[in-house]
């Protein structure tokens, strides 16, 4: 087994609020710049919580899409530490397994879990525990024995824990929501950025009206409506992808969000464009 110390640089992250808080106040384990990434990494703006959040892979940036995208989870935490440490040591120990160490030192590791998740569908706040991984990892001796420490720490606590794979997230629907997760904060854009919440309600209306009574492509429809109302190139698409991250206007976002097609749209929800506020 691995030497049983609490290294100074784990006692200086905890002291640094690493791994607590809730919300936007949440600060993760683990950083981009603590890791080397599996695949492409990245720090998209939180909807629910409207902080950056860190991901270490593009399979875990994409889970948190669909996360974002609903209307259950309030709360998103991700790289969630597996504390006290003295805890998933003696977990190892029991099931006879090495605890993670650090490769370079041999260093005890803190354990993390991909995503904290608190629900809320109406019937009280619950928490589960989401590890994200590709489905090959999953024949790796190694990777189950760590998988073992996790979902005993978490069955200890309650907490509904599971593996999500690659084969588990429907890439369509998360790239998808992934073309239309900065456009949900509108007003951070230049263009949208002075204008007054009136304005930009009554251009949302207009654009709407000309996706229900037109056939042509979206990109043709943007272009159009960007001429008549001498707004900026992009700025048209920008509010169209804003009505679907608002959930405004209803498409089937299982199929590719494809705009230089025609997209059905599906149904248009104006007490939802009511309720947001732009000021």
């Amino acid at each position: 087994m691995a030497k049983r110390t609490r290294t100074s640089k784990i006692d200086k992250w905890i002291k640094e609020g690493r791994g607590s808080g809730i919300g936007s106040d949440y600060k993760p384990w683990l950083y981009i710049q603590d890791v080397s990434s599996s695949g492409r990494s990245g720090r998209p703006k939180g909807i629910k919580t409207g902080r950056q959040y860190d991901f270490l892979s593009d399979l875990e940036r994409y889970y948190f899409y669909l996360a974002e995208y609903s209307d259950f989870v309030v709360d998103i935490r991700e790289q969630f530490p597996l504390l006290p440490l003295e805890e998933t040591i003696v977990i190892a120990d029991e099931l006879g397994i090495e605890h993670p160490t650090n490769p370079k030192n041999g260093e005890l590791n803190v354990m993390t879990t991909d995503f904290l998740l608190t629900l809320d569908k109406g019937k009280g706040v619950s928490e589960v525990a989401r590890t994200i991984k590709m489905k090959d990892e999953l024949f790796k001796e190694r990777v189950l024995e760590k998988f073992e420490i996790e979902r005993e720490y978490w069955q200890r606590r309650n907490i509904d824990w599971a593996i999500v794979t690659d084969e588990d997230i429907p890439k369509t629907l998360a790239r998808n929501l992934s073309y239309v997760h900065s456009p949900y904060y509108i007003k951070e854009y230049d263009v949208f950025r002075e204008m007054n919440e009136k304005h930009i309600e009554e251009l949302a209306i207009s654009l709407m009206q000309r996706l229900l009574n037109q056939t042509n492509s979206i990109r043709a429809i943007t272009n159009e409506f960007e001429f008549d109302t001498h707004l900026p190139f992009g700025s048209g698409l920008t509010l169209f992808y804003h009505l679907i991250a608002q959930k405004i206007i209803q498409i089937n976002l299982l199929e590719d969000l494809n705009v230089e097609q025609p997209i059905k749209i599906q149904s248009i929800d104006e007490n939802r464009l009511k309720q947001v506020r732009y000021g």
